[in-house]
This record gives C-alpha cells, structure tokens and sequence, in this order.
C-alpha cells in the first residue's frame, strides 16, 4: 500500500520491526545529555505484543536516546500478549541489577512491571488510564517510581468520524480483549458519544486472538465495525479486515497504523511521537535526577485524520472527497 503523507506530523508512524526486535541499540557513547562524559546506561524494555502501534512507541523511545547522543544498551523483551510471559518479564528486570530503568509498552506490561519493580525508574508507554490500571495514584502526581505517557485518544471524535462517513449507521459493532482496562476505558467512552448519536453499540469481547472470528460473527447485522487500541485484537486485526470485506462492513479504528493495515480511517495518535516523548521523560530520570514521582503523566494533544480510500472501496464505502481533502495522511 502507498501512503501519501499531507503533512510532516504524518510521515513517521511506521517504524522498523527491527529496531524494536534487535534487542539492543547503541548511541555511540557520546557525551551525555547533562554533559557527563561516557556514562552509560541500561534499560529493560517490555513489550506487551508484537504489532505496528506498540512496535513504533518502542523504537521512538529508543530513538529518544540516539537522538540526546547517550550510550544506551536496551534489553528488548515481547510478551507475546501473554500476562505470564510479561510477569516473568518483570520479574527477570526485577532480579537485574545493571537495569538502570525500565520501560512497559501496553497496560498489561505495565501492570507486570509496576508490582514487580520498586527499586529502580518504570515508565509506560501505551496505557490509556493509568489510574484506573491501578499504575499511578494520580495523573498529575504518580506518588511512586511509576510514571509515563498516556495514549487515549480522542474516542468520541473517531465515532463522529464513523457517523461523518456512514451516515445512515444505526448500529456499531466494537471487539475488544476484556482482559484490557484500557479498551473497557475507550468502550465506555465510545457508548457515551454513539448514545449522543443514536446508534446502538454491540460488543463482543476475546480472551485470545483466535477467539476473534467467533466475536465478529456474535455481533450480527452492524452497520460499521470500531477496533479500539486493544493490543490483542489489533495483533490479529487482519481477521477483523477479512470479515469486514468479505460482508461490507466498514470499519474504523482507534489509532493510525491499522488504516494501514485496513480500516477505514481514524482520527489518531503517533505513537512513534508518543514513545520518543517518553525516552524524553527516560532523560530527564537519568541525567537530571527527576523523580518519576512527581512526573505528571503525559499525553499528546494533536491528533492526525488517516483515512485509505482504498479500504472504504473494499469495505463497500466512498469517501467523500471533504474527508480526504482534510486528512493528514491519505493510504492509497
């Protein structure tokens, strides 16, 4: 697929599966941020699942590093979206100790890290509420020695999208893994606007990937399909694709790389943005003595329009031309 970037904020999504899955990088040994000369650190990453979205928050928060010139080594490890495998994670960071911090992409990765370090710097990446997931006390003030990036996104407008491009939608159907606090988080927020709408939401919810066909097939007779950032369900997100072809159902998703992959479109966030922010907040740990803390969460507050026309024609939809006039990204 050809993507046709509009603006410079939409050219960096995708970002190499091979940075993230080297397991380790290295900054050259250049003098510090803070003007130290060969300090170097170590840093565990734990990754929830192998997927576009998390795949670019990690190699942005790696990117962070090359870019403040520091001497990193990074222990890249993926949970395979198995809760188990991230404990055992956590654990083994835990037990390290020549991890200097550790970095959690996902809820669940978080989660396993949180209980299970205290000693030393957690920051997450790809949480939507890190309150309600029981990591920080408060968003504006952690409280511990966890702290991060948020990425909620703007739920209601991607179900005003939905509305904008399939007017006449009476119902939308919404998968989601509900082992996740974050997706219960965006279908609750997803209900509240399709209320305002007046269009009935159907849910079904997986405990595993392949659980998924069975899912799509319990929500009947939808007018439009939403995948919210669920890191199970956008692991096996091609099956969402397939279903919605093969019954021409458009569908829509809750962040920006699955327009690649096959939605319709979203109103989304950059998580390769998002993670780089968060190698930032890493920073500013390990050269400044910040305390995680008294770290607000963070979050981005500009959101990117991807739609792919492409998509639509499969899915039985054409885009009006309004709607890719203003997109920041079109995929083509």
């Amino acid at each position: 697929m050809k993507r046709t970037p509009k603006t410079l904020g939409g050219i960096a999504l995708l970002a190499s599966s091979a940075l993230v899955l080297a397991g380790c990088a290295n900054g050259g040994g250049s003098p510090d941020a803070s003007g130290g000369e060969g300090e170097s650190y170590t840093i565990g990453i734990s990754q929830l699942v192998q997927h576009p979205a998390l795949d670019a928050a990690t190699a942005g928060f790696q990117q962070a590093f090359e870019d403040a010139g520091l001497d990193v080594d990074f222990d890249v490890q993926n949970a395979n979206g198995e809760q188990s495998t991230a404990v055992t994670i956590a654990n083994t960071f835990a037990s390290d100790a020549n991890i200097d911090l550790v970095l959690s992409v996902g809820t669940p990765a978080a989660q396993a890290a949180a209980q299970a370090i205290a000693d030393r710097p957690v920051l997450f990446t790809a949480v939507t509420d890190p309150v309600e997931a029981d990591l920080v006390a408060d968003a504006e003030a952690p409280g511990a020695n966890v702290t991060g990036t948020t990425d909620l996104n703007p739920v209601a407008e991607q179900i005003e999208l939905a509305q904008e491009i399939v007017p006449d939608a009476e119902s939308i159907g919404i998968v989601y893994s509900s082992g996740e606090v974050n997706s219960a988080v965006q279908v609750e927020l997803a209900k509240e606007k399709a209320s305002e709408l007046g269009i009935e939401v159907k849910e079904a919810t997986i405990t595993a990937v392949n659980e998924i066909p069975t899912a799509l097939q319990s929500l009947g007779d939808v007018d439009a399909i939403y995948v919210p950032t669920d890191n199970m369900v956008v692991s096996g997100f091609e099956t969402v694709v397939q279903h919605s072809e093969q019954n021409q159902i458009p569908l829509f998703a809750g962040d920006t790389a699955t327009v690649e992959r096959g939605a319709i479109g979203t109103l989304g966030l950059n998580y390769e943005k998002l993670g780089h922010q968060t190698g930032e907040m890493a920073i500013r740990i390990l050269t400044e003595d910040a305390d995680p803390a008294t770290m607000p969460v963070e979050q981005q507050t500009e959101f990117e329009l991807f739609v792919s026309p492409t998509a639509a024609e499969a899915q039985g939809v054409e885009l009006a031309q309004e709607v890719i006039d203003r997109a920041d990204t079109v995929i083509e």
